[in-house]
């Protein structure tokens, strides 16, 4: 498919990447009012589902980025967005990001598409939908990718499409990106819920016998791989895991009309992460590249009302290329 031409145009101060990245979370006041049902895994856990139901005959998957939840900001702002064009909603809150820790010590990863498989089967079993669309962000997008490609030969026909917002889709490249000097403030962020989430799990799993030394002194995604991600989920090494995790192989695989959209400033994504030549050779996988619109926010404004255009976005995909019929 051809890659799209971007029509988000900001004004002036949300053409600056970070400051386009941090408007979102810190100043938009969206919240959604969900109904949460927990289910049980197949490996005695639970995951929580979070809906927001119109009564419709297509249901909107929303899963969010790292340390994200039902709770975020694009999360809630997409949610009511979909309502009020007739869409059920239900965010798929990732184990351990719901308020409450999850009962094993693996939680969740940016490649655990075994637990979107999982949910989209659930939805299948104890659901009436005629269509499922599946929408992530950032680490909740590269899962989309990965599931929507991995799944192509035996995706059900009822999941109609899907769409990913500010991806590292080459979680390599994207690591390293992550770990510059301008995005020290954002990896202090994540890594303060991460740190205080893994000491959690070694104080109710001792078996695990965690480093706490080394846990204190991490400074890269690389090291909390090599303490928690690789020895929990069985990868050999983070290598491993960035191969086997990343949305990126996957892309050509892609059976179902699907957008990316990344922004060319967002500071979280290396150069590999923009995949021209992978929608230049497929059918179905679309790429939009707006200028501007930083990592997850696309904020045009200081007038909230103002501020919908991802919204308006995604919902123009849905009904021009998955074509399904909404308000």
């Amino acid at each position: 498919m051809p890659v799209f031409t971007s029509d988000f145009s900001p004004t002036l101060p949300f053409k600056n990447g970070h400051f386009n990245t941090m408007y979102r979370p810190l100043f938009m006041k969206d919240t959604c009012s969900f109904l949460r049902k927990r289910i049980t895994t197949w490996d005695h856990d639970f995951i929580d589902l979070d809906f927001s139901l119109v009564g419709s005959k297509t249901i909107v998957i929303l899963i969010h980025g790292l340390e994200g939840s039902s709770e975020s900001k694009y999360i809630a702002s997409t949610s009511k967005h979909l309502n009020k064009k007739g869409l059920d909603t239900v965010c798929f809150n990732l184990r351990g990001c719901s308020g409450d820790d999850n009962l094993l010590l693996g939680t969740y990863h940016s490649g655990k598409t075994e637990d979107v498989d999982f949910v989209v089967k659930h939805i299948l079993e104890n659901y009436k939908y005629e269509n499922i669309i599946i929408i992530g962000f950032s680490l909740g997008g590269n899962l989309t990718l990965k599931y929507i490609g991995e799944q192509s030969e035996n995706i059900s026909p009822k999941i109609k499409g899907a769409i990913a917002i500010s991806v590292p889709i080459d979680i390599a490249s994207g690591e390293v990106e992550m770990e510059r000097l301008k995005n020290k403030l954002y990896l202090e962020v994540f890594f303060k819920t991460m740190k205080n989430k893994i000491l959690e799990k070694a104080h109710k799993f001792p078996e695990f016998n965690l480093d706490k030394d080394k846990l204190f002194k991490a400074t890269k995604f690389k090291h909390l791989e090599k303490l928690y991600t690789v020895p929990v989920f069985g990868f050999e090494s983070p290598e491993d895991y960035w191969a086997k995790a990343s949305a990126k192989p996957h892309l050509l695989k892609i059976k179902r009309p699907t957008l990316l959209i990344n922004s060319k400033d967002d500071t979280f994504l290396s150069t590999e992460c923009y995949p021209y030549d992978e929608a230049h050779n497929s059918d179905f996988f679309f790429f939009e590249a707006p200028n501007y619109g930083g990592h997850c926010g696309f904020m045009t404004s200081f007038k909230p009302s103002e501020n919908t255009w991802l919204e308006h976005r995604i919902e123009r995909f849905i009904r021009e290329n998955i074509q399904i019929n909404i308000l």
